[in-house]
């Protein structure tokens, strides 16, 4: 099945596997809105999504490198293992979905918000523009190498096993959040408040890439007790 391109609003169509390509190249006359539909691997390569809203969809293994989605809107639903490769999503909002074990290596994500997400497992390397920020999500398992989140408030994020590894982290302030297990090796922590983040029991390595940051007395103990030292009171 496939779409009519003048059309711009979807509602509970069936699109799984259909490529759409042809359908999306060109700018609609109104921003595209899709409520409720079956998206599942659709190749949506290159496609003009400017301003689209896409609400409780399923884009599950859906193919969306190069796509354009400035300003659009993904809110519920799930894109599980979909990719967003070299993807423009300026000021894109992800809210409330399923994004676990998507690759958005080399997308431009400048201004984009990932609110309430699912991303375990998510390849988020090699990521171009600044100001993305996360907020309570699942990070379990992703991979952040590299990524540049400097300055933010850091709240209600789940980053345990994830790899951090040549971060900036230079002031960022965590709360309610996890970094159990997680890869921090070269990742910048200068300036990091980190008393409201789990670190679990780092490593001496890992322990010594968190220099200038701070962190609260139980903190301390516990990173003490993994370079050998015993804490008499």
């Amino acid at each position: 099945m496939s779409i009519d391109p003048d059309t711009t609003h979807h509602t509970d169509a069936d699109l799984a596997g259909a490529d759409l390509r042809r359908a999306l190249t060109a700018p609609a006359p109104a921003p595209r809105v899709f409520t409720r539909c079956d998206l599942t691997e659709a190749d949506l390569r290159g496609a003009d999504l400017a301003g689209a809203a896409f609400a409780d969809c399923r884009l599950d293994g859906a193919r969306l490198e190069r796509a354009v989605l400035d300003q659009a809107r993904l809110t519920g639903g799930s894109a599980s293992g979909a990719a967003f490769s070299h993807t423009d999503c300026t000021d894109t909002r992800f809210e409330g979905m399923d994004l676990a074990n998507t690759r958005f290596q080399g997308a431009l994500l400048t201004d984009t918000v990932f609110t309430g997400c699912r991303m375990t497992g998510a390849d988020l390397t090699s990521l171009r523009g600044v100001g993305h920020t996360f907020a309570q999500c699942n990070l379990m398992l992703a991979r952040c190498k590299g990524m540049n989140l400097r300055g933010q408030t850091l709240e209600g994020l789940r980053m345990d096993e994830a790899d951090l590894s040549g971060a900036d982290l230079r002031e960022t302030v965590w709360s309610d959040a996890r970094l159990r297990g997680a890869t921090w090796v070269a990742a910048d922590f200068r300036g990091a408040d980190l008393r409201g983040a789990d670190l679990g029991e780092p490593t001496l390595q890992e322990a010594g890439a968190l220099r200038g940051a701070s962190i609260g007395p139980a903190q301390a103990g516990t990173l003490l007790a993994a370079l050998g030292i015993t804490v008499l009171t």
